[in-house]
């Protein structure tokens, strides 16, 4: 009986921990998802779609993102703030610190092609990469690059 009691103690985290929902695993990202993230303050309701995956040109994939619901400051922009990032590559790392919720498999996607092809080519010259960070770090960074002084 004691034996029994003390592996039901030992066993008790992990059972506890398998059941409470953890990041999503590389093998659980497809093309088509719509995912909830930590978001930037102000952009609860951003979206995070899973556009395209590339798992042929690294040793590991390259997951292309579409996200929306954003208040992302462009003067490039009218009216100074972008709603979107049309195209944005990132790492499995930076999705596994963003995710939260998936929201819909399988779901219509925005097109990324023109992104994705300028992006295609810039990286098979060596002269573009991979978001390894958050994604809310990665809109912010390319927030902070549009509104750098020149």
């Amino acid at each position: 009986m004691l034996k029994t009691a003390v592996a039901a103690v030992l066993l008790l985290p992990f059972l506890l921990l398998s059941s409470v929902a953890g990041p999503a695993l590389a093998a659980d990202y497809a093309e088509g998802q719509i995912w909830s993230y930590h978001t930037r303050p102000g952009e609860e309701d951003s979206r995070l779609y899973i556009v395209r995956i590339d798992r042929e040109l690294s040793a590991k994939p390259i997951f292309h993102i579409y996200v929306d619901g954003l208040k992302l400051k462009n003067p490039l922009m009218t009216g100074g703030v972008q709603d979107h990032l049309p195209h944005a590559p990132v790492s499995q790392e930076s999705l596994d610190a963003s995710v939260v919720t998936l929201l819909k498999s399988d779901a219509p996607m925005p097109n990324v092609a023109e992104g994705y092809s300028l992006w295609r080519l810039a990286f098979g010259r060596g002269q573009a990469g991979v978001f390894t960070m958050p994604v809310q770090e990665v809109v912010q960074y390319i927030e902070d690059a549009f509104n750098k002084p020149k």
